[in-house]
């Protein structure tokens, strides 16, 4: 299968004209219907917007390439538009776009479609053949180049198998590279085809492995490992970096791999480059130069892994449990309510189940972030000894009563941890490398859950004191303060809409769901949610006030805020932040304050609007988020004054 095989001249549109972004996707939708291979021009046109959402299709040098993959497509195919003035696409490069390639996959196991758009997507970094195409005449001879090109590149006979083949052959590379990208169709191979071209212009013998939709092509081999002076890695999603132990790793985005493949090269082979090693802390290697955090940054990163993966227990937990109170009948056992009847013990049983595992998990992960792996058991072990309560005194003396540390102590124990684990790294690391496996199966569980454990159980007294006094502060809190307390945390969460103090606020939230104080969730929630709908209220109702591009984007915050995604109001901020922040603060800061005054609860911590059924007090809720939008929505008109915004 060739490129010219998903083409069809009535997919192909010639001297095109487009208002703005959506306006192309509409054109090059409508193109690709035409070929009668889409049953579902209105399900295929969703799925390509929401691959929109995920980032920009817009991959630089007057480029982009849509593309949806979905069971409405019968076979793949392209549609394609030359727009000389250009449009106006979000790219990564803020250029205008004057060539689009949408490209429509069908939900398939059958993938080979996408080696030939990954063949396009290398094409298309030669510049003379992108001209050829922006300058041609007629459909036809725009097939014509793309065939010409692709003839030259690979060959008249294309064979995948062939090609595959040949690349498993082993050779000596000086550089190894892994590109990625969320999707993994255009970004991933344009990345690797740029750094080929970037190895071959400066003398670099280099190879590119490609993670794509379709799986792992050109792996890398462990002898092409061991020869390798360096390692790139370039790349928005996650790559397992255990088979590069010991070697000279950087990595960057799949944006830098497109752009500046030369940089990342040099940089690769200087001593920017750090040599990473599985057992020991080199973190720096995760994070490019530029990306290099203070102590501060990374005390709130590995905060941020633990509470990445409590928060799926907690979710679960607080909603099962939450639905067991709902279909319960309190009046059967006050004391027991949640569990009266058999329906709800089932829900109560389960969710609890979850529940009881958020602490230990968050304590776990804090400790896995800063450690790796060997961080894990020592920070289970020690946020379950902090939720037991557990002391050195109360071993001795069986009528102690201990009090569990909560979260305070969990997540302390996460980072004593981590950092235990870090000091026997240390301790260890005289140990001959053949006794190497010795510390990861014993010594490092042995030690870090001993000592752990042991420093916990020291701890545990003053932070149960901690907690008691801050649920005793808490629980007696009257009406005006409460309300107070609302307001803070609704307006930390649009300070920096999902940044360091949105995080704290929210952090805080959820770790007091655990303690039993569902209001505070409440009002977190309820300030989370207002900064989008501030935005997408003041599009609505001052219309004129705001830039016709940037209104589709602006009303879609309707959908972010009510499923409280906060940061969907970060490219108004960040375009206007003197304005449009305060605005945001005000509003979410009013809706704690009422979530608060009229006594909300929730015990999820996230969903928004769509746990509804399980608010406390829901009708009034709704009013807080809304009063708090609406006048924020206000705020920002004032702000923005008379003054109407440039239309183009």
């Amino acid at each position: 299968m060739k490129i010219t095989d998903l083409l069809d001249e009535k997919s192909i549109k010639l001297n095109a004209s487009a208002h703005n972004k959506q306006d192309v996707l509409d054109q090059v939708i409508n193109l690709i219907d035409k070929t009668g291979n889409i049953t579902d021009k209105e399900k295929f046109k969703e799925i390509v917007m929401k691959r929109e959402e995920q980032g920009t299709t817009g991959i630089g040098e007057e480029i982009a390439i849509p593309h949806g993959k979905t069971n409405v497509v019968k076979k793949a195919s392209l549609s394609a538009m030359v727009i000389p003035d250009g449009v106006d696409f979000d790219s990564l490069d803020n250029k205008k776009v004057k060539l689009i390639f949408l490209i429509a996959a069908p939900e398939t196991n059958d993938n080979i479609h996408l080696d030939v758009l990954s063949r396009l997507s290398t094409l298309l970094m030669d510049e003379e053949f992108r001209e050829k195409l922006k300058l041609s005449k007629t459909p036809d001879e725009f097939i014509k180049y793309i065939d010409e090109a692709e003839n030259a590149k690979f060959g008249q006979t294309i064979n995948i198998k062939e090609k595959i083949n040949d690349a498993k052959k082993e050779q000596t590379y000086e550089i190894l590279c892994i590109t990625a990208c969320p999707t993994g169709i255009a970004h991933t191979y344009m990345a690797a085809e740029a750094l080929e071209q970037a190895g071959k212009e400066t003398n670099h013998k280099i190879k590119v492995e490609t993670q794509g939709q379709s799986g792992v092509k050109n792996r890398l081999s462990r002898d092409e490992i061991e020869n390798a002076k360096a390692i790139i890695i370039a790349a928005d999603t996650k790559v397992d970096l255990s088979r590069f132990d010991g070697k000279k790793i950087i990595r960057t985005g799949v944006a830098d791999g497109i752009h500046k493949p030369k940089e990342l090269i040099e940089k690769a082979l200087s001593s920017e480059a750090k040599i990473y090693y599985s057992d020991k802390e080199e973190k720096d290697i995760f994070y490019s130069q530029e990306e290099k955090t203070s102590i501060g940054s990374n005390i709130y990163r590995h905060l941020m892994s633990g509470v990445t993966h409590m928060l799926p227990f907690v979710v679960g937990g607080g909603i099962l449990i939450a639905i067991s109170f709902l279909l319960d009948n309190y009046e059967i056992n006050p004391s027991g309510f949640g569990r009266n009847t058999p329906i709800a013990a089932f829900f109560n049983t389960i969710g609890n189940s979850a529940f009881g595992f958020m602490l230990t998990v968050l304590a776990g992960y804090i400790a896995y972030s800063i450690a790796d792996r060997p961080g894990l058991a020592a920070g289970f072990v020690g946020g379950a000894i902090a939720i037991s309560g557990v002391t050195i005194q109360s071993l001795k003396d069986t009528t102690i009563t201990v009090v569990s540390s909560g979260f305070l102590g969990a997540l302390l124990a996460g980072f004593i941890a981590g950092y235990v684990i870090i000091f026997l790294k240390k301790i260890f690391s005289a140990i001959p490398k053949t006794l190497e496996g010795i510390k990861t199966i014993l010594l490092y569980p042995l030690f870090g859950i001993l000592l752990t454990g042991f420093i916990i159980m020291l701890i545990n007294p003053f932070i149960g004191m901690i907690n008691i006094w801050l649920n005793n502060a808490l629980n007696n809190m009257g009406g005006v303060n409460k309300v107070i307390l609302g307001i803070i945390l609704g307006g930390m969460m649009s300070i920096d809409l999902g940044g360091p103090v949105n995080k704290a606020a929210y952090t805080f939230g959820t770790g007091m769901l655990a303690e039993g104080h569902y209001d505070i969730m409440a009002a977190v929630m309820a300030g989370g949610m207002v900064a989008p709908l501030v935005i997408a209220i003041f599009a609505t109702i001052f219309p004129k006030k705001i830039n016709p591009k940037e209104k589709s984007s602006a009303l879609l915050n309707y959908i972010l805020g009510l499923s409280f995604i906060s940061e969907g109001a970060i490219p108004f901020a960040s375009s206007d932040p003197l304005r449009v922040l305060p605005a945001c603060i005000v509003g979410s800061a009013i809706a704690g304050g009422l979530s608060m005054f009229f006594n909300c609860t929730v015990m999820a911590p996230h969903g928004g609007i769509f746990v509804i059924g399980i608010v406390g007090n829901a009708l009034m809720y709704i009013v807080s988020i809304a009063i708090g939008s609406l006048v924020g929505a206000l705020i920002l008109a004032t702000l923005k004054g008379i003054k109407r915004v440039k239309r183009n």
